[in-house]
Parts: structure tokens; sequence; C-alpha cells
């Protein structure tokens, strides 16, 4: 292997095969160690490339203790590739205490691209891509998702979620209720699988159709939601307007839209974008 000691972080497919690189299976094929996220569903991957590289586990529940012992394989010369069950490490997945140990020791650590769903499902999704925010999965319980729902309801970016099909109902229930049933979204399913789904529509639309079919509800899903339109971000009464102005004629705009908010009850994001438009006009 020409990189010795080399940390590899590579992308495998989120369901057709076909979607592994030239690359990646050659990487696999060259390190000493492959650290997998679950050794036997990867290795079915593995086994389908012919790839026979020594496999250990890496996971969620044993990385913090597993990750000295793999920095010491990497400083001793040795390659390691990490893989998850699917997709691009450490996007919702594990990973991120192996990569942030070898950086910090200095060692190289280099990205193999492949599948991410996320990104997949913002390629095919029509909503605005210029700007986007990667949620990954919302909270399991019902209270500390509707806080995370609740602050994230005017971002002005894309939202993008990841569900599993035993919340993805209550999720979407409470999508619509909290940011609004006319919303704009999309949800994709089963990405590059024989039952790929994307469909767009308003999430009371989203939700109904999912309630109503019951295979809708089955395999993994990602959940793109438009941010919040620039005439409602700007939609700012003459009052908070009045407030707002004199408070930045002194202070500075972080300041007056913090005092403004609490004046007038308005949202400090929605005042702040405001405040730059006003600033901008001068």
């Amino acid at each position: 292997m020409s990189n010795a000691g080399t940390l590899y972080v590579v992308a495998t497919p989120i369901g057709n095969l076909e979607d592994m690189t030239p690359r990646a299976i050659r990487i696999l094929s060259e390190v000493d160690l492959i650290a997998a996220e679950d050794t036997r569903h990867s290795g079915k991957l593995l086994k389908h490339f012919g790839i026979e590289a020594k496999t250990e586990a890496l996971h969620e529940h044993n990385e913090r203790s597993q990750v000295p012992r793999l920095i010491d394989i990497l400083q001793a010369g040795k390659s390691i590739a990490f893989i998850t069950d699917a997709g691009t490490p450490l996007v919702s997945d594990p990973g991120f205490h192996l990569v942030r140990s070898a950086r910090q020791a200095g060692l190289a650590v280099i990205p193999v691209p492949g599948a991410c769903a996320a990104i997949a499902a913002l390629s095919a999704a029509g909503l605005p891509s210029d700007r986007f925010v990667f949620e990954g999965f919302p909270p399991a319980k019902s209270a500390a998702r509707r806080a995370v729902f609740e602050k994230l309801r005017e971002e002005a970016r894309t939202l993008i979620f990841y569900e599993s099909p035993h919340r993805i109902l209550e999720s979407l229930q409470e999508m619509t209720e909290i940011f609004g049933p006319g919303r704009e979204a999309v949800l994709a399913r089963e990405l590059t699988k024989q039952f790929e789904t994307v469909r767009s529509g308003t999430l009371t639309e989203l939700s109904e159709w999912v309630n109503h079919d019951p295979h809708q509800q089955l395999g993994e899903f990602v959940i793109l939601i438009h941010g919040v339109p620039r005439a409602e971000r700007e939609a700012v009464d003459e009052e908070a307007e009045r407030v707002l102005r004199i408070l930045l004629e002194e202070l500075p705009v972080s300041q007056a839209v913090a005092l403004a908010s609490k004046i007038t009850g308005l949202k400090k994001n929605k005042l702040y974008d405001y405040a730059l438009s006003l600033k901008a006009g001068q």
C-alpha cells in the first residue's frame, strides 16, 4: 500500500450496488483493515465485490473504546478504511471520534466520496439547493422533536431530515402543525432501491398520502422542507419596524434585534433579516 498510515473514509452505496465507485473498491481491497459499523452487513457488500480485507466492528457503542487502538494501528504504518452500513460515514453515522482523533494525531484522513442520501434527495427534490440545513434524525421523543421543529420554523434555508419508518407518520404530522400545512416539502423514500419514491407536495398532502398508504410507511426516508419564503420573513408590522429603526440608530444590529424582539414579541431571526434589509437601504 503506497499510503501507509492513512485513514480512508469510504462512502458505500445506499441501495444500488452500481453506485460503488471503482476507487472505493480499490481502496477497500488494498487497506490493512476495514473498520465497519456492522461487519455482518458490510460483509455482504465486500463479498459482492470480492474484497477480502480484514474487518472489525466500529459503531456508536464501542467507538470511543476502540479508537485509541485504531490510532495505534495507523501510527504503526498500517492503513485503515472506515465504512458504515450505507452512504457517507459521519453523516448521521458513527466515525466522528475516529476521524477527529486521527487528525489530532497528525495522521492523514482521506475521503473517498460516494453516495449520500441527503444530497441525493436534494438533487432530485426541486427545492432551493443553494443553501440548505441538514438536521439528520429528529429526536425520538415527541416533546424534544417538536422543540427542534419550533426552533427551525422560520429557517430560510431548505431543511433536510432523515426519519425512520417507526416515526415517519408522527414526524410528518408534527411538521405539518409546526411548519404550516401549506409549506412545500418533498418526501424521498428508499433512494436508489427498487421502490424508490420521490414525491413533492405540501406537508398536509404528504402526511395524508403516507397515512393512507401503508406501503409508503416502509423503508428509509429523507424529508426536505422549503425554507420560509422571503416575503414571510420580511412581514414585519409598522410598529415593529418603528421600534427597530429607533434601536438601530443607537445600537449594533444584534443588540437592536434582541431588544426589539423583547419589545415586540417577534422572532429574532425575522427581525434580524429585516434589520439587515433596513441597514442595506440606508
